[in-house]
């Protein structure tokens, strides 16, 4: 079995974060059910140009692979019926909605018990479900802002910067994934369930780190640094050769050593240098980094990386993403699988990073909108016919055709 195989999760997912919490669960085998509505079209990914067609998006299959669909309208009294059922079979309801809606439309802890004790309501919101934001939507680029990270992204003369990544979004599903992970463990282990209350914009604050620990304890200010220098390890930080650049990072002193006797300065590394420890070469920084960037000019990117390789002095090439999909390392930890679609044919994307035991991962392609109904709600809930066409007709599932 997946180490996952035995959790029955319900997706009140949509767009991004939220789903990129879950696919790792789903590639660890839990089967995680997409709640969409039908109102709605379903989740709005599968909608988000450039590469789509109808309901079908590149973005979709990257969020929602291995994944079930169902349709079903939860503001209608048979579509809550049919989630209510869902609960009583399922270990998680898993939702990632603005911070007050979740208690609007009944998916919380305090809501399901009565249902099922052991049930776990993991929501991940823009601003969390208290505190005087929590009723505002929270998106990657707001929250990149709010936090502080774009005010130290950048060059010093340059603009504040958004990462090129959505690291708030994809940061904070990893979180949802984790706080539902404990929460299920304690309920299986106690028998209550609980609410995990995880938001975007904690995760931004929490990803702060030492540099909010340096403001709140001896008042430094984190201002953005030339060539993405780290702030206080000097040198670590990207340099251009002479035909594109690299990353060269000294985290240690005789990474430093090294990295002297390879520019052809090895008395730079002198006790009695300027630049000999840690604090020397912060003090002289700009003279030390100045010297080191006209150096790293005279050669290109793969001649400084031939002697810097051998000397194991922790650097690498700057990428684009194409290289960085060709790397060699890439292909060896099978970080590009492939899945086969009705649409798109072969669709190849990146790996889940999440590694569990020796089994080599399987991939099975994001749903079609309500590709999942007869397991769903024949298999899984056993309704028989009957009841299902009473459901239909309630508009349990979406507007009933006239």
């Amino acid at each position: 079995m997946k180490p996952l195989e035995d959790v029955r999760i319900i997706a009140v997912e949509q767009y991004g974060a939220g789903p990129f919490g879950s696919v790792h669960l789903a590639d660890l085998g839990a089967e995680v059910i997409k709640i969409e509505d039908p109102r709605m079209g379903g989740d709005v990914g599968r909608y988000v140009p450039p590469y789509g067609e109808e309901e079908d998006s590149l973005f979709f299959e990257t969020f929602n692979r291995n994944k079930r669909s169902l349709s079903l309208d939860l503001s209608t009294p048979a579509g809550r019926q049919v989630f209510e059922e869902l609960v009583k079979v399922s270990d998680v309801v898993y939702s990632n909605l603005r911070g007050d809606v979740p208690k609007k439309i009944g998916i919380t802890y305090d809501d399901l018990k009565h249902i099922n004790p052991k049930i776990v309501c993991c929501s991940l919101t823009g601003f969390g479900m208290t505190g005087p934001r929590s009723k505002e939507p929270g998106y990657d680029y707001v929250l990149q802002g709010l936090a502080g990270w774009m005010d130290l992204t950048g060059e010093p003369d340059g603009p504040p910067t958004k990462s090129g990544l959505s690291l708030v979004d994809y940061s904070g599903g990893f979180v949802a994934a984790i706080s539902l992970l404990a929460g299920l463990h304690a309920a299986r282990r106690d028998g209550v369930g609980m609410d995990c209350d995880v938001s975007l914009y904690d995760t931004a604050m929490g990803m702060l780190t030492y540099p909010a620990t340096w403001h709140l304890n001896a008042g430094f200010t984190p201002v953005r640094t030339r060539h993405s220098a780290h702030p206080s390890l000097v040198p670590f930080q990207a340099f251009e050769a002479s035909d594109g650049w690299l990353v060269v990072g000294c985290a240690k002193e005789k990474f430093w050593a090294r990295l002297a006797e390879v520019v052809g300065h090895p008395e730079w590394a002198q006790p009695d240098s300027p630049y000999g420890t840690f604090a020397g070469r912060q003090r002289n920084s700009v003279e030390l980094l100045a010297k080191l960037e006209e150096i790293f000019q005279k050669r290109t990117v793969d001649e400084w990386l031939s002697v810097l390789y051998p000397a194991a002095i922790p650097c690498g090439p700057i990428n684009d993403v194409p290289a960085a999909l060709r790397e060699e390392h890439t292909l060896a930890r099978n970080l590009i699988v492939e899945t086969e679609h009705p649409r798109f044919g072969t669709v190849t994307q990146v790996a889940s990073p999440v590694r569990v035991g020796n089994e080599t991962p399987t991939y099975r392609r994001a749903p079609l909108r309500n590709e999942d109904f007869d397991l769903v709600v024949r298999d899984i809930l056993g309704l028989d016919d009957e009841r299902v066409s009473e459901l239909k007709q309630q508009g349990a599932f979406g507007a009933v055709e006239a």
